[in-house]
């Protein structure tokens, strides 16, 4: 119905759709929304243990998708790695539970889908451990790079103040490198292929309001397939592999053709365009002659610095007048006092500077109004972006009605019956408790980078802990630092307890991002190494967040769709009695225990 994205999209090769198109003697659209209402094309979503329908390969950049991002890890590391695993309960193909109907199951599910993963990052994280290959990047003081935040109104600058250590690279040369070797072995492989990519029915496009009333389904004949309005939107896109590092390093020409933008609206950056080529200077051959050279990560910063309207003050003004033209109200004595303002990153590396307000943003960046979301849309009379232009308490959406969500209501945790099927597991000779498992951030780390370092490690347990409750703790026999492990179907971790009267009883907290390779001993469960946060959870969408082409309630990036929310898991906790670090001999009694 094209509510939500998802990878890979189809069930074969879209380079391969050109060619049947043309056999078929049709565009590559029209074929394929054709095919996919005669079911000669599927969705990869449909089947997605059949051998064509998972990624071979992943690169991992900007997150730490094993480790603190990743909900379920013992799954990843059972399907999508193929390793061993804490995962306790039984797959949900093989037995005989209620399944989807829409989705096609194996009884035995593959395990070890990826070829390859490749993780970029300046330190060891838990996914680094996993990975085939690790890129080691430059870290602090060693790259020129930008750092900017929803949170605060500041540009800030990194700045390479030595070179980067050994064979560690900035982040934009590793990829500018991997870029220039894969244009190279591409030939006689892939040369200028005709792609045909799906999209999401997306929010501030016209697709946002493809579905305003009932939901129709086409593939129950209550429809017809129209891509954009009852199913996703299907685009063709031409690609030139051979010319891919040449692309990386160069400003592309769209931005000459369609502008920069965003929420909505576009405006013409043909000016920035041109002060980009002679600021950055311009290809001289190739299939990117011409173009403004984004060669060196300054090179990239200076892209950013110009065509952002938080960082150019006449790119401001051509966003307001943007917006203006949809409201009809002129919006531009917001940036007007600040059109001559060009922040560049000479600029930031002399003083971190304030952004200029926004048509991206709803506040207001001023000396004389402190910065609240909402405020353009109040003061400006711009609308809302909703379905009513007003702030709205009420959704009369077809699903929000049947979950009796149309309006804000409390829900206690559901049953995700990861808890049940653990009563059985071997007594260690410590009482037992179902507790409700929280995952909060951390007061000893910001998300995975300093939690691990000698310091904070000194002024936490030098470890994961696991805070619990008083009175949860005297009725377990658990003390404080005691070693403990919680564990349900999902996997099983290790951990310090911390007893604390903050924490209500019922209740029990392991701050975000502890990672995988600090002090943690095998768990009596699984015969393993104790998990991390993440082990004991799994991946658990909401419907409600999957509704699509009704006006906010439409997927983008970062802003609407399915999260990993995990405040509903429970946790079986106990003292653990035997603590071994899973040399030799540890794993030997760890395994014997096990039996």
């Amino acid at each position: 119905m094209g509510w939500l994205p998802s990878a890979p999209q189809l069930n074969l090769n879209p380079l391969t759709v050109k060619a049947k198109a043309e056999q078929a003697g049709l565009s590559p659209v029209e074929y394929t929304a054709q095919a996919l209402k005669s079911g000669d094309i599927r969705f990869a979503c449909e089947q997605p243990d059949s051998g064509h329908n998972h990624p071979r390969n992943l690169f991992v950049w900007r997150s730490n998708l094993l480790g603190s991002s990743g909900k379920g890890h013992e799954y990843m590391l059972k399907y999508l790695l193929g390793t061993e695993s804490g995962i306790q309960g039984e797959a949900l193909g093989s037995s005989e539970g209620i399944k989807p109907e829409e989705v096609e199951w194996q009884a035995a599910a593959i395990e070890g889908k990826l070829d390859l993963l490749v993780t970029l990052d300046f330190r060891m994280s838990s996914t680094c451990l996993f990975s085939d290959i690790v890129l080691p990047t430059a870290t602090w003081y060693e790259k020129d790079d930008m750092n900017t935040s929803d949170m605060h109104p500041f540009i800030h600058p990194l700045s390479a103040a030595v070179d980067p250590a050994w064979e560690s690279k900035s982040d934009w040369e590793i990829y500018k490198g991997i870029a220039k070797v894969f244009s190279e072995v591409c030939v006689g492989h892939l040369g200028q292929e005709t792609d045909v990519v799906l999209q999401p029915l997306q929010h501030d496009s016209p697709a946002e309001l493809a579905q305003p009333f009932d939901i129709l389904d086409w593939r129950k004949g209550e429809c017809d397939l129209v891509p954009g309005k009852t199913a996703p939107n299907i685009a063709v896109v031409e690609r030139d592999y051979p010319a891919t590092y040449e692309r990386f390093t160069s400003l592309g020409p769209l931005m000459d053709k369609l502008g920069n933008g965003g929420k909505g609206i576009s405006w013409n950056t043909q000016t920035e365009v041109d002060f980009l080529g002679k600021l950055n200077y311009t290809k001289r051959e190739g299939p990117a002659k011409g173009r403004p050279l984004i060669d060196t990560a300054l090179d990239a910063s200076e892209v950013i610095l110009a065509l952002a309207p938080e960082t150019n003050g006449q790119v401001a003004v051509k966003a307001w007048e943007a917006l203006g033209a949809m409201t009809g109200r002129d919006h531009t004595h917001l940036a007007l006092n600040k059109e001559d303002e060009k922040i560049r990153f000479r600029d930031i590396q002399a003083q971190p500077r304030k952004i200029i307000s926004s048509p991206t943003w709803s506040g207001l960046e001023s000396e004389h109004v402190s910065y609240n979301a909402g405020y353009t849309n109040v003061h400006e009379l711009i609308p809302w972006r909703t379905l009513s232009g007003r702030q709205q308490l009420y959704q009369d959406h077809a699903w929000m009605r049947a979950f009796g969500e149309s309006l804000v209501a409390y829900r206690p945790p559901i049953d995700t019956r990861s808890v049940s099927e653990m009563r059985d597991v071997p007594p260690n000779g410590f009482p037992e408790k179902a507790l409700n498992f929280l995952t909060p951030h951390q007061k000893w780390g910001i998300h995975s980078t300093y939690s691990e370092n000698l310091l904070m490690l000194t002024l936490s347990r030098g470890g994961p802990i696991v805070w619990i409750s008083e009175t949860d703790a005297k009725e377990l026999g658990i003390e404080d630092n005691d070693w403990i492990e919680a564990f349900n179907a999902n996997g099983a971790l290790t951990a310090r307890a911390v007893v604390s009267q903050r924490v209500p009883p019922g209740m029990t907290m392991m701050y975000h991002a502890q990672e995988r390779i600090m002090n943690i001993p095998g768990s009596e469960v699984t015969g393993m190494r104790g998990g991390i946060h993440n082990s004991v959870t799994r991946v658990c969408p909401k419907p409600t967040h999957m509704i699509g082409g009704y006006a906010q309630l439409a997927y983008s990036f970062n802003y609407y769709g399915t999260v990993g929310s995990n405040r509903d898991e429970f946790i079986m906790i106990r003292k653990m009695k035997n603590i071994n670090w899973l040399d030799d001999e540890g794993r030997d009694q760890v395994q014997e225990a096990k039996k």
